[in-house]
């Protein structure tokens, strides 16, 4: 067979969770890290505020602390061993990527400074305490560096911009990936004894979103396509702080710095919803309060948006109103150069997409889609599960936000998507080199480029009658209007019946382009098949879900239900039609009772 690779691991997607995949498989198997990006332009790299760790640089935490507020944000869906095992492991992991090289921002002494995140509290005080490590606002930037370094000097093999098209399976096992290289238009097969899927989230389905282009579901449709189960796919976090119409992220460290939301009133109104921590409330319930406040005709200029603050004179202001003090006492106030300093890539960003400077004018924001809490299920060690059992299957692994754990249960903590990527990244690494020290290499399977092959032609030889643009188009409002912040079952019956609309007329796509090399509107044919896949899944898991818990709000069920619903969703495609079954969440220490902030 032409262009065939041998390796023991191969990692598809070279973010975070991948390149930490790799480092780790590499160490102890011959390894392979594919993606459609070159490296350091993964999504990753888009991360600011920090990554969560109870290292109590400046004061006390613990990291019990760390894993009841994560238990407490999932809204009581994520598993709590997971989630203890993850928190526990955060310390080691963030000195270790300091001993790696990253440059996290320091305290006068020398330590790793922290910054308050959004539902990171004092579980003592219930005030928030400072838990985010951070490099500057650029510390997903940071770490993708960091670690694409680490993976060279470790000889990682990598092949860059190629796009994986097909996950290979003989007799239930994991058997490779079949790419096409971008540069040529080849078909590559990669025949592994394990692969590991890191390919990130598919914020794409929705029309306003902080994801970058390639967030488009493609590790979620593999598995789909072979018969596997995604879970928890109805829950998605939207983040309360993008850039107004863009959905560009700005991070919850601005209001980690003393930033605050203000209302079309000129009224700072998270108080309301939030007595305790205002501002730093979890993003679910920011992102819902911001929403009530526009409906109820308070965005401002009567828009779809509201205002964040971070002016020093605001955020002195409301400092002293809430008695922040300094970790020595003293009282909490900031300069123009202090949030040049500590927030450099926000304030770019706003003076360029904005024409805003935020040391002296708001910054129009409104909720993003930004987050998958659902995905590939697997356990602690990066193995994928199926069945309410969480049966392993052998030699796949998933890791980052493509995975479910389930440690983000129905809403993400700040913070928790970075220490997701690093720990759970190692691990699906360490598991597959581990395993493929043991097992034999499977046999490929009779026409390993067959499915691959038959995904392009098809969108070669399509009636031509549709077009991609405009099937993306309505599939990203369709699922932004009526399967976004706030849910009803009228409104998500009509976005199936649309979704499946577009999946007809999908099939009616012709590609206009005949080349082979860098064809990217072959590409972005492809991709929407992926989209469409998982917007069906999201719309259909999402109805039947007959409650309201955490990123999943109901208007029509706006109650959380422990009762029935207590339980994680699993999806399968069966015959293009999606089935739903369930399983147990995993309790420890923590019952369920009602959320407070």
């Amino acid at each position: 067979m032409p262009n065939l690779h041998q390796f023991d691991v191969v990692v598809v997607g070279a973010g975070g969770a991948g390149l930490m995949a790799g480092l780790y498989a590499s160490r102890g198997a011959k390894t392979a890290v594919i993606s459609k990006l070159y490296p350091t332009r993964s999504h990753t790299g888009a991360a600011q505020g920090g990554i969560g760790a109870a290292l109590g640089s400046l004061e006390e935490d613990h990291p019990e602390w760390h894993t009841y507020d994560t238990v407490k944000g999932s809204d009581y869906l994520g598993d709590q061993d997971a989630i203890e095992f993850m928190c526990n492991e955060a310390i080691d992991a963030v000195l270790e990527l300091e001993h790696m090289g990253l440059p996290f921002d320091r305290t006068p002494e020398g330590r790793i400074s922290q910054r308050p995140f959004g539902g990171h509290t004092n579980n003592e005080t219930g005030k928030p305490v400072m838990r985010a490590c951070h490099a500057a606002d650029r510390t997903g930037h940071m770490i993708l560096q960091t670690l694409y370094q680490q993976c060279l000097k470790n000889k990682v093999t990598f092949f860059d911009e190629y796009q994986v098209l097909d996950l290979l399976i003989t007799d239930g096992k994991a058997a490779g990936v079949v790419a096409v290289e971008l540069s040529t238009g080849a078909l590559h097969t990669f025949h592994a004894k394990a692969v590991i899927l890191a390919t990130g989230g598919h914020g794409r389905i929705f029309e306003v979103t902080s994801n970058a282009y390639a967030y488009t579901g493609d590790g979620a449709a593999l598995v789909l396509r072979r018969g596997l189960p995604l879970e928890d796919m109805e829950f998605f976090q939207f983040h309360p702080t993008g850039i107004y119409k863009l959905g560009i992220l700005i991070t919850e460290g601005v209001r980690g710095e003393g930033g605050v939301l203000i209302n079309g009133k000129g009224e700072r109104f998270m108080a309301q919803y939030a007595p305790k921590v205002k501002d730093l409330a979890s993003r679910d319930v920011i992102s819902r309060a911001i929403y009530t406040e526009i409906r109820e005709g308070r965005g401002v200029n009567g828009q779809n948006y509201v205002y964040l603050d971070v002016r020093p004179e605001t955020v002195n202001k409301f400092a002293s109103l809430d008695s922040r003090l300094r970790p020595d006492g003293s009282a909490y106030t900031v300069t123009g150069e202090e949030i040049l300093a500590k927030l450099p890539d926000i304030v770019d960003f706003c003076r360029v997409y904005l024409g805003v400077d935020p040391v002296t004018q708001m910054m129009p924001i409104q909720p993003t889609a930004h987050y998958t809490m659902g995905g590939i299920p697997t356990n602690k060690y990066g193995e994928v599960v199926v069945g309410d059992k969480s049966t392993v299957f052998p030699g796949l692994y998933a890791a980052g936000e493509c995975a479910c754990v389930s440690v983000h249960g129905a809403n993400r903590l700040g913070t928790n998507s970075l220490l997701d990527i690093i720990v759970f990244g190692k691990h699906s690494g360490l598991k597959a080199a581990e395993y493929a020290g043991k097992a034999a290499l499977p046999l490929l399977p009779v026409d390993a480029e067959k499915e691959a092959n038959g995904q392009f032609d098809s969108l070669r030889n399509g009636s031509g009658k549709e077009n991609t643009f405009d099937i993306a188009t309505e599939m990203k409002k369709t699922m932004f209007d009526l399967v976004g912040i706030y849910r009803t079952g009228k409104g998500m019956e009509e976005a199936i019946d649309k979704v499946k609309e577009l999946k007809d007329r999908y099939r009616k796509v012709r590609v206009t382009d005949t080349g082979r090399v860098f064809n990217t509107e072959l590409l972005n044919a492809w991709e929407l098949g992926n989209m469409l896949e998982v917007s069906d899944v999201t719309a259909q898991c999402a109805l039947n879900r007959t409650e309201s818990r955490g990123g999943h709000s109901r208007e029509d069920f706006a109650k959380r239900d422990d009762q029935n619903w207590l339980r994680h969703t699993l999806a399968i495609v069966t015959n293009g039609k999606v089935e739903v079954s369930y399983k147990p969440v995993t309790i420890t220490k923590y019952q369920p009772k009602e959320r407070t902030y």
